[in-house]
């Protein structure tokens, strides 16, 4: 009688060794000899200052905060793994207009990014052509208290787009 109520015990602890659960920071479908990522500075297809270095950065913190991965912010060539990225566009849009000083108050950056992630042998191991991010901000009109809004923009812009790269790349999606 005792043995049938461990049944039902049993299945539950069985159904549950199986379920996809994996310790935070193990990337689920990379190859377990991938130890070490080299991230060289983004590529740029625009004629923005800064935003590949910042960009870079941001996913450069990311991976060494996620990830139990040594990982190299230059190419190297014995990196278990390469990330390359490339920023193909950024827009920056005005969204108001202030009628009062005719100019526009707000405006919203857009990046388009391109990211593969390929191991020494150059297997593809992650991709995504088509990463689109956006951040908003305001401008300051008045000259005393004028403040350069759209590098802060980028910074958040790409600690964003950073969270979801190493998202992707650990849990493969």
């Amino acid at each position: 009688m005792r043995s049938f109520a461990l049944v039902p015990l049993a299945a539950a602890l069985f159904g549950l060794s199986a379920c996809g659960y994996h310790t935070l920071g193990a990337a689920t479908h990379l190859p377990p000899n991938v130890r070490t990522l080299a991230v060289p500075v983004f590529a740029t297809q625009t004629n923005n200052y800064h935003s590949e270095v910042v960009m870079t950065d941001a996913v450069i913190h990311e991976l060494a905060a996620r990830t139990s991965f040594r990982v190299e912010p230059k190419n190297d060539p014995e990196a278990d793994a390469t990330l390359h990225g490339t920023i193909l566009r950024q827009i920056v849009t005005p969204l108001t207009y202030n009628s009062s000083t005719q100019q526009s108050s707000s405006f919203l950056v857009t990046m388009l990014v391109s990211v593969k992630l390929t191991g020494r042998d150059g297997k593809v191991l992650y991709q995504n052509p088509r990463y689109v991010y956006r951040q908003q901000y305001q401008s300051t009109t008045t000259l005393p208290t004028f403040l350069q809004e759209d590098p802060a923009a980028v910074e958040r812009l790409s600690r964003d787009f950073a969270q979801q790269l190493v998202a992707d790349i650990l849990e493969g999606f």
